[in-house]
């Protein structure tokens, strides 16, 4: 199967079934937050971020043995594969050790950090130690999957963990609504999550029956592999950037606003978690396709793919970032409640963090399948800006300049050194070539923005008499005008979208009449 056919099958299977787990989030979230309460769901947000941070002593593993694996899959190299992947169990147990340790020493002062909760210290603890387990589940019994995901073939398992999620969504909310039970609905984290480890694992077997499940390779392993150990180190800092970014906003809220408003900002960041997953879903597969691209090292080839993935996703941000912009509100509304309707600088700030995120992902998967991550120092700045930034803002405005913090991060590391980097030790070219190819993406994308704006204003959305069926109505209304208006702009000026479009147009004809 080619690259392209891999990258679409993943596609079709994460986004169909990451479509239906949001539809049953989101319903779920309004009867979650009416019948377990702003604070619980605030609890256990904070919780997750908290475990979250817990995390980063994974240290990136699971991201330099993905890089690692690219070539000896192009070779067909068992042998080295079943080397690396014992590698990966025997670190990744390590690391789960330590996790273990870190969450306890942590939890000592819960006393402390959750003195203000209504809640029993007994309910904060076992919240976190069931998510806790959960995610150690990962460590100990599933992390073969690491391997679908480097073959492109992470399609095999992500209909089962989507499927796993949504049922377990559904109980929750039936426990939510009859009966109320907060350890109920927590210990269903931990039951679904086995579940999914003992599929992992058998699916694996299935897909790879040369693989060594249980391999009896020690510590002694590790001195085999230097290469990995530095980039591991490397991309540790990276993580520590990335949390920061986005793993310490709830705990930020949490600290200088409020418990309450985690749950708030929550209904946001939920929406924008969720959009940029469904994107991420449409993209699977294209990291280890972009891994094997360059495992051919045919610099034209790259090159064309690489404006075709930017081309790709300037549009998807774009037309993303301006429906949410008309319908975000209304949603919220008529979802929750307009008493949880925020400030609009802060929807704003969340789409800019939105758009920059998704215009620079293929700067990050090319730049990953180089395996380029020795500039730590950038990602260090990143966390440090981000978190002072967002602690002296955060302390003025509030939840706004939480989010200020992150946007300040990103334009200065992101938008601005990555691609230089990219170009410089993956390229070999000048990054005036990417500038200069941004450039009218940016214009097109301003263009549409203000033609769109005024367009909109002569389709009118009256709140007071809002419904989920005007708002449908709305939302495709406004998502016609931003189809036609924006795509057009980048088809006629944007050779890249040309392309991609062209490629998708053969692709569903042959199809169609194959």
């Amino acid at each position: 199967m080619s690259r392209v056919k891999k990258s679409l099958k993943n596609a079709k299977v994460g986004v169909f079934f990451f479509v239906a787990s949001i539809f049953v989030q989101f319903f779920s979230r309004k009867l979650f937050l009416d019948n377990l309460g702003d604070e619980f769901i605030g609890l256990e947000t904070t919780l997750r971020s908290v475990l979250g941070f817990l995390n980063l002593a994974e240290l990136g593993i699971g991201t330099a043995i993905g890089f690692t694996l690219y070539k000896p899959i192009f070779d067909k190299n068992h042998k080295e594969i079943n080397k690396i992947i014992a590698l990966l169990g025997v670190l990744y147990k390590r690391i789960g050790y330590v996790i273990i340790g870190i969450g306890i020493v942590v939890s000592l002062f819960f006393p402390i950090i959750f003195q203000t909760t209504s809640f029993s210290l007994l309910l904060v603890y076992f919240v976190f130690y069931t998510l806790l387990f959960s995610s150690l589940l990962s460590y100990f019994a599933n992390y073969h999957q690491s391997l679908l995901g480097a073959d492109q073939k992470g399609y095999i398992i992500q209909g089962y963990f989507q499927t796993l999620n949504i049922i377990r969504v559904i109980l929750q909310a039936i426990i939510a609504v009859y009966f109320k039970d907060f350890y109920l609905y927590i210990i269903l984290e931990l039951i679904f999550s086995i579940i999914y480890s003992i599929i992992v694992r058998y699916k694996v077997k299935q897909e790879y029956p040369w693989l060594i499940i249980n391999s009896t390779q020690k510590a002694e392993i590790i001195k085999e592999y230097p290469d990995i150990i530095k980039k591991i180190k490397q991309v540790f800092v990276h993580k520590m950037a990335s949390f920061v970014k986005s793993g310490t906003d709830n705990i930020l809220v949490a600290t200088l606003v409020s418990l309450e408003s985690v749950a708030f900002f929550g209904n946001y960041q939920l929406i924008f978690t969720k959009l940029s997953g469904l994107v991420k879903m449409a993209f699977a597969g294209t990291g280890s396709a972009i891994g094997n691209l360059i495992a051919e090292e045919d610099q034209q080839n790259i090159n064309n793919i690489f404006w075709e993935l930017m081309a790709v996703q300037f549009f998807i941000a774009g037309f993303f970032s301006l429906i949410m912009y008309y319908t975000m509100e209304p949603l919220i509304a008529l979802w929750v409640g307009s008493q949880y309707i925020l400030a609009k600088t802060t929807l704003i700030l969340l789409i800019a963090n939105f758009f920059i995120y998704q215009i620079s992902s293929p700067v990050e998967r090319f730049k990953n399948a180089y395996g380029l991550y020795s500039d730590t120092w950038a990602a260090a700045a990143e966390a440090i800006i981000n978190l002072v930034i967002s602690f002296v803002c955060g302390s003025i405005w509030g939840i706004d300049g939480i989010i200020l913090g992150t946007l300040v991060s990103l334009i200065l590391i992101v938008v601005i050194w990555k691609p230089y980097f990219l170009y410089k030790h993956g390229f070999n070219r000048s990054v005036w070539i990417y500038w200069k190819g941004m450039l009218p993406e940016f214009v097109v994308f301003i263009a549409a923005t203000l033609i769109v704006n005024y367009t909109a204003s002569y389709i009118p959305y009256d709140r007071d008499t809002s419904s989920i069926v005007n708002w449908i109505l709305y939302t495709l209304k406004i998502t016609i005008l931003v189809t036609t208006i924006y795509g057009l702009l980048l088809y006629v000026f944007i050779k890249g979208f040309r392309v991609f479009t062209f490629r998708m147009k053969d692709l569903v004809l042959k199809k169609l009449f194959k």
